[in-house]
């Protein structure tokens, strides 16, 4: 039974080709959306190298001085910040120190070249889980003493030497300054925030990291847990030192505000302003929240026209289901029949969906609106986006066919004038 209604389903959708290219285009095109999406999103935070154990980092992005009257600063740690309120932490594994990126100048075979530089402490390596295509990362010693040494990108390292081979030892110039190349990694995607770069030198070298302000400076710490257990406490201790900071300007200042945050909470807390609050959420919940009622209305809206399309195409076939009625056809038959139909189409055009998903994606990468981008598709985010299209594309089927499956044969015939399309 099921093989005939499957064979009956394919035969409808080929012949009326129109109704079936709008519905495959409203269900493909929905679903290539929400992959892209997605799968942006779970590569900014999720388990991908160098963040292979995403679930156990945290990042101190900022800290906030809030002024009384109104106003705030803002602005990545400083050093002395990170070695009093962050280094000092009992119960992560490690901590870690990164900056942001600084566009300097190199100079390859007379040719200048514009990269992006990150300071680091040699803690930043363990942290991260880094290929080494050749050579070793620099260690907290060498971080310390500034020494000139540092690890480029396999991008950086062709540009330099035309390989990644063999260039361990060789020296770079950048900037005013000398470095020896201790090491080469892969590219990272400049969607991973934190650990992407084209050089990563010594935070020793980083004239911005000795400057007066005991709370403001260049940097992030990366925070490594034990165990993704003990990221809530970690959460809560690093509050608690947050909370006694002796307040600079106390008769200006009304607060001090700074958060541990996974990679993507700490974006989300950034966009929705939750850092104003040492009581305050990182905002993940209501993210993800907002980003599920906004894919179910944007499945809503094609499976809404989906429906009227299969209105119109089971009042087509009025005299069909009206014919089949008076030969004894049940209407637990018609609407399964209906209901296979629309499985088909919904199938269909998930692989089309999946197809299209993979193909922006591949053009995204190409494109390089993301220095090093390597999206991928999310195969979780595929079946959920896949089931929700399953399931508009039932309610928009079932009802409709349990309607007209529920007419007199008679009535159904004269929908049609009395005999079937």
């Amino acid at each position: 039974m099921l093989l005939s209604y499957l064979k009956f389903a394919w035969k409808v959708l080929l012949r009326r080709p129109f109704f079936t290219a709008i519905s495959l285009f409203g269900v493909s095109f929905t679903l290539m959306v929400l992959l892209v999406v997605l799968s942006m999103l779970d590569d900014a935070g999720g388990n991908h190298a160098p963040e292979l154990r995403a679930d156990r980092l945290l990042y101190v992005t900022g800290v906030m001085q809030r002024w009384k009257g109104g106003g705030w600063s803002n602005s990545p740690v400083s050093l002395d910040f990170y070695r009093r309120y962050v280094r000092t932490l009992r119960t992560p594994e490690m901590v870690a120190l990164t900056s942001q990126t600084n566009s300097m100048t190199g100079f390859a075979d007379g040719h200048s070249l514009t990269l992006d530089v990150a300071y680091t402490d040699g803690n930043f390596w363990r942290v991260h889980d880094f290929t080494f295509l050749a050579g070793r990362p620099f260690s907290n010693a060498e971080a310390d003493e500034g020494a000139h040494v540092c690890v480029l990108n396999a991008h950086s390292a062709r540009a330099f030497f035309g390989t990644t081979a063999g260039v361990t030892g060789r020296e770079i110039e950048l900037g005013a300054l000398h470095y020896r190349v201790a090491g080469v990694v892969p590219d990272v995607p400049t969607v991973h925030l934190f650990s992407s770069a084209d050089v990563w030198v010594p935070y020793r070298l980083n004239a911005e990291s000795f400057g007066k302000s005991a709370l403001f400076g260049p940097y992030t710490a990366i925070i490594l847990a034990r165990r993704s257990a003990d990221v809530p406490a970690i959460r809560a201790e690093y509050q608690h030192a947050i909370r006694i900071i002796p307040l600079p300007e106390p008769q200006h200042t009304l607060g001090i505000y700074s958060f541990a945050d996974p990679a993507l909470a700490s974006l989300v807390r950034s966009v929705f302003g939750h850092n104003q609050d040492a009581d305050a959420d990182d905002g993940l919940a209501t993210f993800w929240l907002l980003l599920g009622v906004a894919g179910l209305l944007f499945m809503l809206l094609p499976a809404l026209n989906l429906m009227n399309l299969n209105v119109t195409r089971i009042l087509e076939r009025s005299g069909e289901i009206g014919v089949r009625k008076a030969f004894g056809a049940s209407g637990r038959a018609l609407v399964g029949q209906f209901v296979v139909e629309n499985l088909v189409l919904a199938a269909v055009g998930g692989l089309l969906g999946l197809g299209l998903a993979a193909g922006a994606l591949a053009l995204i990468n190409d494109s390089h609106l993301f220095a090093y981008a390597n999206f991928g598709l999310d195969w979780r985010a595929f079946f959920w986006a896949l089931g929700l299209a399953v399931v508009f594309g039932l309610l928009s089927g079932v009802y409709p066919a349990w309607k007209m499956s529920r007419l007199p044969p008679v009535e159904a015939l004269r929908h049609t004038g009395g005999g079937p399309q």
